[in-house]
């Protein structure tokens, strides 16, 4: 069985999402994190689901739970990657670090990336359709960054408020599709570089392993070692993330099909427009968790 795991990002995080999971040990910890009864109810108020803290929190703790409920049912998997905040599941996946030490890890990622975001409110405005010659004159116009790179044509920019109602505006009278992002940070530009910096200060002693499992970076190809997984998960922050070269590794351990944990389908989308040959599906698509094993074993069985 050869199956790799991606772990979504926030921005999409809705009430119904994982409608399969089961209420356990970590969900419960997530929730007395939050201090909330009813987590789906929560997620229900925009302002309670956008607010970074919240959601960084609640979707790693909930990645992790969602894992640790089918991992008994299948083996191993191929390779490991996460998205943007995904990355805090995906490390513990792969090894780096206990899911204790992932969960608790989300707060203080969150609140360093809010300290930047208050010196200068942004946000993440993914586009798609655009030329990759009008997206850098779109940059340009702007003074925009790349915070995301999903492929050619299909980008997540990053950047001061304004800037952004300026390029929804330019992109879709080009005849582009405009998302804003359920986020309130620039993530993954440099107006998070002191972000970076603090968070990597709050990794620094932080008992670190090798990936047990082949393991892919947004910011630093596979991380093999202690030392790269420490700088990786700090630098991703302020650093464009090139989820195009994450889907391009892990198509190159020749897995047999994918599954993404976390809200939504955006990634397995992704992954099935680029690899067709190469079936994904998402937990969200699912009503058990029993399903889900049942199709990895359907798909990924040599």
């Amino acid at each position: 069985m050869s199956f790799a795991l991606i772990f979504s990002g926030q921005g999409t995080q809705h009430a119904a999402m994982l409608p399969w999971l089961a209420e356990d040990e970590h969900v419960a910890g997530m929730r007395e994190r939050l201090g909330v009864h009813d987590w789906r109810r929560s997620l229900e108020d925009p302002a309670w689901a956008a607010n970074n803290a919240n959601a960084q929190t609640l979707l790693t703790g909930l990645a992790l739970a969602a894992w640790g409920q089918l991992a008994p049912m299948v083996p191993p998997p191929a390779a490991v990657a996460g998205y943007s905040v995904g990355e805090l599941a995906a490390f513990s996946t792969a090894g780096v670090f206990d899911t204790a030490t992932a969960t608790a890890l989300a707060p203080p990622r969150a609140a360093a990336m809010d300290k930047s975001a208050a010196q200068m409110p942004g946000g993440l405005l993914a586009i798609n359709g655009l030329a990759e010659s009008a997206l850098a004159q779109l940059r340009a116009d702007t003074g925009l960054a790349v915070a995301i790179r999903n492929g050619i044509e299909s980008v997540v920019l990053g950047g001061p408020t304004e800037a952004l109602e300026q390029a929804q505006r330019i992109a879709e009278g080009e005849g582009g599709q405009c998302t804003r992002l359920k986020v309130n940070v620039a993530s993954h530009t440099p107006w998070m570089r002191e972000a970076a910096e603090r968070f990597a200060q709050a990794l620094a002693d932080l008992p670190f392993q090798s990936p047990r499992i082949p393991l892919f970076s947004n910011a630093g190809d596979r991380v093999r070692d202690a030392g790269a997984a420490r700088a990786a998960l700090a630098a991703q922050i302020a650093q464009t993330v090139r989820w195009d070269e994450c889907m391009e590794n892990i198509a190159a351990r020749q897995v047999r099909c994918v599954l993404e944990i976390g809200p939504g389908q955006a990634l397995t989308r992704m992954w099935n427009q680029r690899y067709p040959a190469i079936p994904a599906r998402a937990c969200d698509d699912f009503r058990s968790a029993t399903a889900i094993a049942s199709w990895l074993r359907t798909h990924s069985d040599d």
